[in-house]
């Protein structure tokens, strides 16, 4: 039980291993609607869209939490204008917006001379977690839990068919805004823990990972929150005792658990399949 309780008996342990906890229950949660909508690539676009938003908010001396919230935001208003205003397809319009946010973000982060590391925002730094960074994951987590629990009817029906919620009266406009402010909130959280590259991975792997054990929505909720959570541990247990980074040692978990369900998933893993066609 040695290898277990050593890494606990450091501060920054405990404060990187609870808010590991908070982010890996919150972003399979958020991710997992990312998922079923087929909109994957539309948290990696919010995750790089934050960063003109810390530019801006670290210069201006404003919040940081503010500056990256409305940006992120933004970026997701700048796909649905391109979209409305053109033929280009959804995909297309989060590629050139996740480009067009991330140059951004870098050139603002130089030209201000911003005191945001540019590696600590990519890649994280969760062992530099405080208290109070742990109590800022924690507000974000139950605030974004809370919106899914009480408004889960509406996001459910508006996550299969949002014609048909349109149709029934439901406002779709506002709930897609209020998806879009969890997103947003997710990856913010994240960002201090795995940063904003491998938060994205964080967000759609366990929920993706899920998707492939289970088949209803609530059950690949829970299911994603368990696996972010034992990913989150997993990574940070073999970043203490390897030696590496533990945003990339968490990313690495997080594949490695999605690669076993792939090939060993009861229903549709490639093993499963494979045995099923020879016999």
């Amino acid at each position: 039980m040695d290898w277990l309780l050593d890494p606990l008996n450091y501060d920054f342990m405990r404060q990187a291993l609870l808010a590991s906890l908070l982010v890996g229950i919150l972003c399979p949660v958020v991710g997992t609607y990312l998922i079923v909508q087929r909109m994957a690539m539309l948290g990696d676009v919010v995750a790089h869209g934050v960063l003109p938003g810390l530019a801006i908010a670290s210069f201006f001396n404003l919040p940081i939490l503010l500056g990256a919230f409305t940006m992120g935001l933004f970026s997701t208003a700048v796909i649905d204008w391109i979209r409305s205003q053109s033929r280009i397809k959804v995909d297309t319009a989060m590629a050139i917006t996740f480009s067009t946010f991330f140059s951004l973000g870098i050139t603002l982060l130089t030209v201000f001379r911003s005191r945001v590391s540019l590696e600590q925002l990519l890649f994280g730094d969760i062992l530099s977690i405080n208290p109070s960074d742990v109590w800022q994951i924690a507000l974000i987590a139950g605030l974004v839990l809370m919106g899914v629990a009480l408004f889960y009817k509406e996001l459910l029906f508006f996550t299969f068919d949002p014609l048909g919620a349109e149709a029934l009266g439901l406002p779709v406009n506002t709930i897609n805004l209020g998806l879009m402010a969890s997103i947003t909130l997710a990856i913010i959280a994240g960002m201090k823990t795995v940063g904003v590259i491998l938060v994205v991975a964080l967000m759609v792997g366990p929920a993706a990972t899920a998707y492939l054990l289970v088949k209803e929505l609530h059950w690949m909720m829970i299911l994603g929150a368990a696996l972010g959570v034992l990913f989150g541990i997993v990574g940070m247990y073999s970043s203490y005792y390897l030696d590496i980074p533990s945003g990339p040692a968490i990313g690495l978990t997080v594949f490695a658990g999605f690669l076993l369900a792939l090939l060993f998933s009861p229903r549709q893993g490639i093993v499963g399949r494979w045995v099923s066609g020879n016999t």
